[in-house]
């Protein structure tokens, strides 16, 4: 039986990929196995799906002073040892990464005992410890188009990210059902991550009686977001977090408000469904979000509302247009070619497992 290994962790971002190649690995005859780090957040996820887990240290290799430096750097080194036991005791064909720190030992150990790597960078620039693995690899598939240029020519495909197909299987009446709204007037739903936007859950609100008038309204705000006044309000519906129905929902909206990560974005391109990005600043963060949220926008697949021009004004505005263009926005969507990411990146596992 083939084997592979798959790794990558810190936050789901770097695993909800990893999860949506299982089904496709199995039918495939593939033995997996996972390498992550010893709690983090993978590690739930992947025994959750019944895959055989192993965790390893991990230290975050960082380019600002943090008294953690002095320490991290020597986790790393353990991980690496751990990593190269592990990956001498499985004998694995292949390995694939979808980066995060844990993943950083486990694709050099592969290099060690030259077991053939794929790494997969989900945002539009390499993050440091894609940067790192990257002369290990021997392919890294990514999302966009502009990350070609910051990839070796030799190495680089232009995949798409890995969507759980099950995410492509909601039910707009069950999600009618779920959220108790009409299917008499347009759904808009807002989602801003695990943690929620405080920023774009204080402009929602503020403009709630207006988008009332046309639309209804699913938000699902974050933990500890919720807003009690508004529990009883017709046509909105507020959650901290949806898990399993979270399809459904996706079938029942017309049009999206999300922010721009790489993943989420990427389901909202499988699903075609006209969207608002409105990307976490580059003050909060590498601004990557940014950039993946520009490269939608040129591709015509979404409106971008940045952060510093989000206003109640220029939020209403971006909707109303938005949802006035939503057929430019879903014939744009359904003309990409990034929808067989899964399909892909099975195959090139394949052909690297096969030499």
């Amino acid at each position: 039986m083939k084997k592979i290994i798959l790794t990558g962790g810190g936050t789901a971002g770097h695993v909800t990929p990893n999860l949506a190649l299982i089904p496709s690995l199995k039918e495939h005859g593939y033995e997996i196995r996972y390498i992550g780090s010893y709690q983090g957040i993978e590690r739930k996820l992947i025994e959750g799906a019944g895959i055989p887990y192993d965790g390893i240290s991990s230290g975050k290799l960082r380019r600002y002073f943090d008294i953690k430096n002095f320490s991290d750097p020597f986790r790393v080194v353990k991980g690496y040892g751990e990593a190269l036991k592990l990956i001498k005791l499985h004998r694995p064909d292949v390995v694939f990464s979808k980066g995060g720190f844990v993943a950083v030992p486990v694709v050099l150990a592969a290099k060690h005992y030259k077991i053939p790597v794929i790494i997969h960078e989900s945002d539009m620039t390499p993050g440091l410890a894609n940067k790192i693995c990257i002369p290990s690899a021997a392919k890294v598939c990514c999302n966009f188009p502009e990350t070609l240029g910051y990839l070796p020519k030799e190495k680089a495909c232009l995949t798409g990210s890995p969507i759980r197909k099950e995410l492509l299987q909601g039910d707009r009446l069950t999600g009618l059902k779920y959220t108790g709204l009409s299917a008499n007037r347009p759904i808009i739903l807002i989602i801003g991550g695990s943690l929620g936007s405080v920023t774009v859950n204080r402009s929602v609100r503020h403009i709630l009686s207006k988008l009332l008038e046309t639309f209804q309204v699913i938000h699902i705000c974050g933990k500890g977001n919720l807003d009690e006044s508004l529990k009883t309000t017709e046509g909105y519906v507020q959650y901290e977090y949806v898990d399993a129905p979270l399809k459904h929902l996706f079938a029942a909206a017309d049009l999206m408000i999300s922010r721009a990560g790489a993943n989420s974005i990427c389901e909202i391109l499988a699903l075609h469904k006209p969207n608002i990005l409105i990307p976490l600043s580059a003050a909060a963060s590498r601004g990557d979000q940014i950039l993946n949220a520009r490269s939608f926008e040129k591709q015509g697949f979404s409106c971008v509302l940045e952060e510093e021009n989000l206003s109640d004004d220029s939020l209403f505005q971006a909707i109303t247009q938005t949802y006035n263009d939503r057929q430019t926005y879903i014939s744009r969507m359904e003309q990409s070619e990034l929808h067989n990411a899964v399909d892909t990146i099975v195959d090139m596992i394949e052909s690297l497992a096969s030499n």
